[in-house]
């Protein structure tokens, strides 16, 4: 692909921009010409419109001999965690342990109200952490909940 000086010109100065939009223009290329010149990118597939302006696209590196930098990566959010000295981390150990956890359990450990504790397993452990609870009775008749066991 045969481009003018102009041409690339204005593609390497918008390369190397980190969105690829094209900004800057030479001075003597005014009304007409350069609408003909963007319109000559455009049916060659080396840039788009995007909205208001317009951006290089990957057969522009490649017509400029410039490797085609990588997509931008979307950052991974951080699991929500918990602190190891907090009421809620040791809620969750002692879900965790085999035998799991009573109500009057963690009332007992933690010092909070039994709702205080039902309202915790919906609410920080199930919607905000994305844990997985399970319940059922033990030989006494009491509701015995754990995390991550089926039972």
């Amino acid at each position: 692909m045969k481009l003018t000086d102009t041409q690339t010109l204005i593609l390497n100065t918008a390369i190397q921009s980190p969105d690829g939009r094209l900004s800057w223009f030479p001075d003597n290329l005014k009304g007409g010409a350069r609408d003909k010149v963007l319109g000559s990118l455009l049916r060659q597939g080396l840039i788009q419109i995007d909205g208001e302006t317009h951006r290089v696209t990957d057969r522009a590196y490649e017509a400029l001999g410039v490797v085609v930098p990588p997509a931008p990566v979307e950052p991974i959010k951080a699991a929500p965690r918990t602190r190891g000295n907090t009421k809620q981390a040791q809620i969750i150990a002692m879900l965790q342990r085999p035998e799991g956890a009573t109500i009057s359990q963690i009332v007992e450990a933690t010092g909070w109200q039994p709702h205080t504790v039902r309202g915790t397993f919906a609410g920080a452990f199930k919607k905000k952490l994305g844990l997985t609870l399970s319940s059922s009775k033990d030989d006494h008749g009491q509701r015995v909940y754990r995390i991550g066991h089926a039972d």
